[in-house]
């Protein structure tokens, strides 16, 4: 099976031995995405709302760098540095998940990169 790295300017540079995203047959593989600024490589501070819309950002850029959208997603995991996060970054996520509901993972985590509040995974058909 041919592997193609997925990489766009539209999403934060890996900041490790890392691609942003793999291509694996028909599934494309995105790494987790914290609330990056892809322009200026700082994390957006804030709350949990701004840094899960920044989150979403990126998750975005890199679909479309994939040739897919939000529909396209089969499961998502989504780690939070609190669980007091969970209601909020719900009505976040649903914004970019409208009818469709991939199978997700929610998981309480103690520290993310750069102190994020959350980080967010998810495994598209291409």
């Amino acid at each position: 099976m041919k592997l193609e790295k997925v990489s766009t300017d539209r999403a934060p540079a890996a900041i490790g031995p890392y691609s942003q995203a793999v291509k694996a047959g028909n599934l494309l593989f995105c790494s987790g995405q914290i609330p990056i600024d892809p322009v200026t490589g700082e994390i957006v501070y804030g709350d949990i709302f701004s840094q899960a819309e920044q989150v979403m950002k990126n998750i975005s850029a890199l679909l479309e760098a994939s040739g897919v959208g939000f529909e396209n997603v089969v499961k998502s995991t989504v780690y939070l540095a609190d669980m007091d996060y969970f209601s909020s970054m719900n009505e976040v996520y649903a914004k970019y998940f409208r009818d469709h509901k991939p199978a997700r993972s929610t998981i309480a985590v103690k520290t993310l990169p750069r102190n994020a509040m959350l980080e967010i995974e998810i495994i598209a058909i291409v």
